[in-house]
Formats: C-alpha cells, structure tokens, sequence
C-alpha cells in the first residue's frame, strides 16, 4: 500500500497544531500513523515549523509522497534555511 507524508490535526477547538506523519494512504487523517516526523504550529508569528529532514527524505526515498500541504512546507523551510558552507 502507498505511503504519504501529511498533516493530522490535534489541539483543541480553535486552536489547531498539526504533527507531520508518514501514514498510509488509505488512513484516516487523525487515524493511524507510522511514524511522525515533524511538527507545524500555525498560530505562532510567523508560523511554526520542525522537521526531520533526515527521516523525511528515507520515507521519500522508500516511495512516499507529500500532501500538497507538507510539500508547501517543505519548500518554504528549504528556502528560509541559510546555504550550507
């Protein structure tokens, strides 16, 4: 079955913080999960985001693909990160 990387939501009414999952494809989206691989908190300013890049990129490499969401994120913590010397 199809791995993805996706968002599933906790927090209370309002207040929504979101931990980045690899799951499969067919699970519900607060439903079960593999492994999580990072975290996005929308209310902070600016926005709130860690990753394990390192274990991001073995699940892309094993095959699964990104939510259009985590892709956005991905790209824009690519693009805040400073150039590695």
């Amino acid at each position: 079955m199809a791995t993805r990387i996706r968002l599933a939501r906790h927090g209370a009414k309002k207040r929504p913080f979101y931990r980045i999952v690899v799951t499969e494809s067919e699970s519900p989206r607060d439903g079960r999960f593999i492994e999580i691989v990072g975290t996005y908190n929308p209310l902070d300013n600016p926005a709130t985001v860690v990753l394990k890049e390192e274990r991001i990129k073995h699940w892309m490499d094993q095959g699964a693909t990104c939510s259009d969401t985590v892709t956005s994120l991905l790209k824009k913590q690519a693009k805040s990160a400073p150039p590695a010397a």
